[in-house]
């Protein structure tokens, strides 16, 4: 039995002392990352926001703040797409076919998801802010199809 005991006792040593040597070399100077792309951003459990996406303005139907936008894979996030103008606005992108809605909320009233949906509309001002979780790495698009000449158009990519 003390056989066993010591034998237990020296495998733990052991690997305690393997991965204090691992850590070691973590600790290792950055040289050797030069030219090397950054890593990816931690995924966490709590949603992120994602970046207000307004389509239009009071001075402007065709405006956009913001064309592009990038996520990471497996990221759970909020995002608030607003209609800022007069305009009737079809919001339409390849997104939602791949991530995992969760919900849709407009006012207060939340629109839960058993599947995406083909686009959002938006028939006078205001907000809508989806919750999801992506899924698949990719580079999506979104429009508002009929004013996709009036730069009414980004990506969402996927990482």
């Amino acid at each position: 039995m003390h056989g066993y005991r010591l034998l237990a006792v020296s495998t733990l040593v052991g690997a305690l002392l393997a991965a204090a040597a691992g850590f070691a070399q973590q600790d290792d100077d950055d040289d050797d990352n030069k030219g090397k792309a950054a890593a990816p951003a931690a995924v966490t459990r709590a949603s992120k926001d994602v970046p207000e996406l307004i389509l239009g303005s009071a001075t402007d139907n065709f405006a956009v703040n913001r064309k592009d936008f990038s996520l990471t894979a497996g990221q759970g996030y909020r995002w608030k797409v607003t209609s800022a103008a007069g305009l009737e606005y079809k919001f339409v992108t390849e997104l939602f076919r791949n991530v995992w809605m969760n919900q849709i909320v407009i006012d207060d009233l939340e629109v839960h998801m058993n599947g995406a949906p083909a686009w959002l509309e938006f028939d006078s001002a205001g907000t809508m802010q989806l919750q999801f979780t992506t899924v698949r790495p990719g580079t999506y698009t979104w429009s508002v199809p009929d004013l996709v000449d009036k730069g009414m158009k980004g990506t969402i990519t996927i990482k």
